[in-house]
């Protein structure tokens, strides 16, 4: 069996992504945070953690984006994606009158503001690492004003009270969420895979962003999520996380990696897995393996001087 590390504490939306993908019996353990989370799996306390990457309705989480390009280099090898439903809880016997508190992490509020607005506008929000944490300090306060915005699971895992469910401005928000492990064997190709990677420009020139994407548009990979990055360097100074679909074992998508390391100062690669979605990829004329390996051979041909 094996140990998995996801942002803690227990009831949180990630212990529950994380259990539609481990299997009876592997050991899930909490941590407080994304850092500490992969740190793990670096140090090979755990063999992988399950942290959330984006979200349909705020996008992109830009700790765990961070975090995957610093330090020891980690790999993607598996996603999914979990229903995001919210609920106000609080001590058992708290009126919402009362509530004149609220902790949660910045996401959840940010999903939560409609309902805020309306039924508790002068409340302080108190930051948390993340919402199952913040239905623990609630649960250990002795103050009774104060509730958190959680998932409902966490109301009873904590002993706290539902007051008020199905909070979310969107009832459709979903979280997308990463399985991150030790670089190692790449993953079979699928047929809808997803494969996610780090570009570093080198100096910042007009055009650097036309050049990567032209990279990935020449050979018609379809880019499904892009976002810049402070590299933290100096001011001014940017890195690009990139999502595309394919595998990094399709022609088309290695061809647009050799070209990507040619002209920017690095590309870390972050990982080719099957897409939650099960979304398959469809390969224009000219850009299957097979077209790529016709052509290659045609090269072939013309510098021997064989072409008949």
């Amino acid at each position: 069996m094996s140990s998995y590390a996801y942002l803690g504490p227990a009831g949180t939306f990630t212990e529950a992504a994380l259990n539609q993908l481990v299997k009876p019996g592997d050991t899930k353990l909490a941590f407080a945070n994304t850092t500490a989370a992969l740190d793990a799996v670096r140090s090979g306390a755990v063999v992988g953690a399950l942290v959330p990457i984006e979200n349909s309705v705020e996008g992109f989480v830009a700790r765990t984006l961070d975090e995957l390009v610093i330090g020891e280099p980690l790999v993607i090898t598996a996603e999914t994606t979990l229903p995001v439903e919210f609920a106000l809880i609080a001590q058992p016997g708290v009126a919402l009158s009362e509530i004149s508190k609220i902790a949660t992490h910045p996401h959840a509020e940010a999903q939560c503001r409609t309902f805020i607005a309306k039924h508790l506008p002068h409340a302080e929000i108190l930051v948390s690492s993340s919402t199952a944490a913040a239905a623990e300090e609630i649960a250990q306060s002795k103050d009774r004003t104060r509730g958190a915005i959680a998932a409902k699971v966490a109301a009873d895992h904590y002993g706290l009270e539902v007051l008020a469910e199905d909070i979310g401005d969107n009832s459709g928000a979903v979280t997308r969420f990463v399985l991150v492990t030790k670089i190692g064997k790449i993953n079979e190709r699928t047929g809808h895979d997803r494969t996610s990677l780090a570009i570093f420009i080198g100096a910042d020139h007009a055009g650097a962003l036309l050049e990567i994407l032209n990279e990935f548009a020449v050979r018609g990979v379809n880019l499904t999520f892009i976002q810049s990055r402070p590299t933290g360097a100096e001011l001014g100074s940017y890195h690009f996380l990139i999502d595309v679909e394919g595998h990094i074992l399709d022609a088309r998508i290695g061809d647009a990696l050799m070209g990507l390391k040619r002209i920017c100062e690095d590309v870390r690669f972050l990982g080719s897995y099957p897409r939650a979605d099960k979304f398959t990829t469809e390969v224009s004329r000219g850009r299957s393996d097979k077209d790529f390996s016709e052509a290659s051979t045609w090269l072939s041909s013309v510098r021997n001087g064989t072409l008949t």
